[in-house]
């Protein structure tokens, strides 16, 4: 896993990588981060202390009593001086919560403990947004934030009853206890921030506090750093190498892979990780690639909680893959090869500036505007999406949309690989393992970045600047049409805006995608690259679970799942719950009456009207796909209006029923399900699926309710994936591969809302040879 350190992604070239992540100590009071920061913020190195083990405690004995926290008196108290936070109402309700917010969380989650040594054994695996209900988001829209829409509340009798202000902000924090293993979850009120005596003083609430029983918490990269080097320092483990001939720790890369769950020793009672181990060839080159040498006969097990090798056995002696000439990917020389010198300048630039216009997270372009939300676990979060559509003015289409979990199996059943089934948003979260984005680089053109703040694992905060994207991209051709008469063609270009972020998880590079168009469609998009995770062949060995890469090398054949979240509310203002699905099948006639030439077919829905009936999958057969239909307003041919979801390509789990990783990820064996809305479903796998021994627990689970989905709050649970057989070509770094869906707007507009988008101004100079040309006029020519 990358550290704090590793984040940041270098443009393009193979200078010494400098960290953009902004990090505080957890001692630093909050005011420190109110005011704007003088120079820069250091990346804090100190780590936990390795504390003993506690026998479990009560929340009683742990905690001290919330009464205890008090607010300082804000009555007749002179505030010159002071630094304060802003106010409720200055914050939307979706705004990702500040470096401020989080620090006041923490503080308070911190006060709140019974002694010095329960404080001192917190750490903070996150800290997120409570997200308000609907309606006062929809309070917020209306009356407090701009464009300031009123028509998103119903009318009253009377006109409307405005409150001053909104509720306060509330914090939800994930606490593990390195002493006694627990694992809590916090819910903190937000209010003012004071900078008081005595270096700081908080104003939060902590409102309530809860052990979750039988779970472990996301793996963080702090755990991860400390593990490699007790695993480095372990004599039996330094002895092995030297079997291996390598005495250079320094070569030895340790990546700390969460346990997962295969048997009752796995159990979370124990906080435990299963390294894999790589081993580079050179120590002074830092972009070498270790991910070249596998280390593989040698067994660790870690507890993590207290940081100590548990299980160590060298079971057999596999020699180390030779070096390969070829598994390094930097430029030219560096890599002992030469760069194309054919490639030449491509600049993107819009010289009047953007289309899009962007108030805090609010964001506006052409006819869409949504909000703009981060979390450590999902990353990139849209809210609010809506299109403006003419008269009919402000037309929801979806509350929330995200990317809640990922998962990443193998299909070798040997050792190590078999039990290589990552969850990586639930063990190790997107969010926290994103880049900090360059310019040039990742993104082109003229570029609005956000930054995202979250807590480390000691508690202090910080911040990837520049982790979310958003700009914008021409596309091609929109639409087109010649009349071949007269030779009269009209033609528009196609533009989207783009919002995305990228993650690097141990190997692996994920870059999240969701794109606008002005066709009235939404794109979700993932693109995959990295590095591939390879295993060790003895000499004249061959592995039927996998392609030969280079001599010794092999990489195992795996597949990747993700899970797209998509809070639906087509043409639903707040508080309405007018929403259905329907499946649509292609059918084709059967012969007779109806079909004397034998060439009809015909689409065929199917209302799904409960949890049960909604656990779909794709059938590219019969150009399957599924619409989100609003029950009480119709297009102008009386039809409901509707988007669809329309699948990209797409698989299933390719291993048998009994597979170790489906009693966490039951929820792969369908890649569509639908629920009514719940605030408390939120992740698939339930919320810690590290270590899980619960078989089935999150979706799978919360449909047997088999609750009614025909006029409800739907969300869709969308979930698709790529099997991938790695090919030489995927060596040493991936080129990108890319997979998805779309949603496309079905009856929701009377006609193509493309139709007014201007033509483009093609009267830019042509050179062929160094002579400037104009454009070819194509009047004349018609085919008569």
């Amino acid at each position: 896993m990358a550290t704090a350190q590793e984040k940041t992604t270098p443009c393009c070239a193979p200078k010494a990588t400098t960290t953009v992540t902004k990090s505080l100590p957890p001692q630093t009071p909050p005011t420190a981060l109110l005011g704007k920061p003088s120079g820069d913020w250091a990346v804090t190195g100190s780590d936990p202390s390795e504390d003993p083990p506690l026998k479990r405690s009560s929340v009683a004995t742990m905690i001290r009593s919330f009464d205890t926290i008090t607010d300082p008196p804000t009555s007749t108290a002179s505030t010159k001086g002071i630094s304060v936070m802003v106010r409720a109402q200055t914050s939307h309700p979706l705004d990702p919560l500040s470096a401020a917010e989080i620090s006041v969380a923490v503080a308070t989650v911190r006060a709140a403990g019974a002694t010095p040594e329960v404080r001192d054994s917190m750490r903070f695996i996150e800290v997120t947004l409570v997200e308000p209900v609907k309606s006062v988001v929809a309070l917020a829209d209306a009356y407090f934030f701009p464009p300031f829409q009123p028509s998103l509340l119903p009318k009253t009798k009377g006109g409307p009853v405005i409150p001053s202000k909104l509720p306060p902000r509330q914090a939800r924090l994930v606490v593990y206890n390195k002493r006694s293993n627990d694992t809590s979850i916090w819910i903190v009120e937000l209010s003012e921030v004071h900078a008081a005596t005595r270096g700081g003083h908080h104003r939060g609430k902590a409102i309530s506090s809860k052990v979750v029983p039988d779970v472990q918490p996301p793996m963080d990269a702090v755990e991860y750093a400390e593990c490699e080097a007790v695993v480095k320092d372990f004599p039996p483990f330094r002895e092995a190498m030297k079997r291996r001939g390598i005495e250079d720790m320094d070569l030895v890369m340790v990546d700390a892979w969460c346990a997962g769950y295969h048997s009752d020793a796995d159990a979370p009672s124990r906080r435990l990780a299963k390294p894999l181990i790589f081993c580079r060839t050179e120590s002074d080159c830092p972009m070498e690639n270790g991910y070249a040498r596998p280390v593989e006969g040698i067994h660790v097990l870690v507890d993590m909680q207290n940081m100590v090798v548990i299980e160590f056995e060298d079971r057999k002696l596999i020699p180390l893959p030779p070096a390969d000439p070829l598994r390094n990917y930097t430029p030219g020389e560096t890599r002992g090869g030469v760069d194309r010198s054919d490639v030449k300048p491509l600049q993107i630039i819009q010289p009047e500036g953007p289309s899009f216009r962007v108030n805090g997270h609010f964001v506006q372009w052409q006819k869409w505007n949504f909000r703009i939300g981060f979390t450590p676990r999902e990353g990139l979060v849209i809210y609010s999406v809506a299109y403006i559509d003419g008269s009919r003015g402000r037309r929801p289409v979806a509350h929330r949309l995200s990317f809640v979990e990922m998962v990443v199996p193998y299909g070798d059943p040997n050792e190590p690989h078999y039990r290589k089934n990552a969850f990586d948003a639930g063990e190790d979260g997107l969010g926290k393992n994103a880049h900090s984005l360059k310019k040039g680089c990742d993104c082109l053109g003229y570029i609005k970045y956000f930054d995202a703040h979250f807590t480390n694992f000691t508690g202090g905060v910080e911040t990837i600047e520049n982790c979310v994207c958003l700009h914008e991209e021409d596309h091609g051709i929109l639409w087109k049409h010649q009349d071949w008469r007269s030779g009269l063609a009209e033609v528009r270009r196609s533009r989207r805006l783009t919002v995305s972020f990228i993650c690097t998880v141990a190997n692996y590079e994920y870059g999240f995608f969701w794109h606008f168009y002005q066709d009235g469609k939404i794109e979700a998009e993932v693109k995959l690259t990295g590095i591939l995770s390879l295993g060790a062949l003895q000499p004249g060995e061959t592995r039927k679970y996998g392609t030969t890469i280079a001599p010794g090398l092999y990489a195992p054949v795996h597949q990747h799942f993700f899970v797209a979240r998509m809070d639906m509310a087509v043409d639903c203002k707040p508080g309405e719950t007018f929403n259905q699905v329907v499946e649509v099948n292609v059918k084709v006639e059967e012969p007779g009456k109806n079909n004397v030439h034998n060439n009809a077919f015909y689409a065929e829905e199917e209302l799904l009207r409960s949890e049960l009936q909604a656990m779909r999958d794709c059938n590219p057969l019969s150009a399957r796909h599924w619409i989100v239909r609003n029950t009480r307003n119709v297009n102008r041919t009386g039809q409901l209006t509707g988007f669809k979801i329309v699948p990209g390509s797409n698989c299933l789990p390719l291993a048998g029923s009994e597979a170790k990783f489906l009693r966490r990820a039951p929820f792969l064996k369908h890649n569509l399900w639908v629920t009514p809305y719940s605030r408390d479903e939120m992740y698939p796998g339930g919320e810690f699926p590290n270590q899980n021994p619960r078989v089935g627990e999150g979706l799978a689970t919360w449909v047997k309710q088999n609750r009614s989905l025909e006029e409800a709050d739907i969300v869709l649970w969308y979930v698709f994936g790529i099997t991938h057989i790695p090919r030489l070509e995927d060596w040493p770094v991936m080129p990108v591969d890319r997979i998805g869906f779309t949603l496309m707007p079905h009856g929701f507009f009377n006609c193509s809302p493309a139709v007014d988008v201007p033509p483009s101004t093609c009267d830019v100079e042509i050179k062929e040879n160094g002579i400037a040309v104009k454009p070819i006029q194509n009047g004349l020519l018609a085919k008569l």
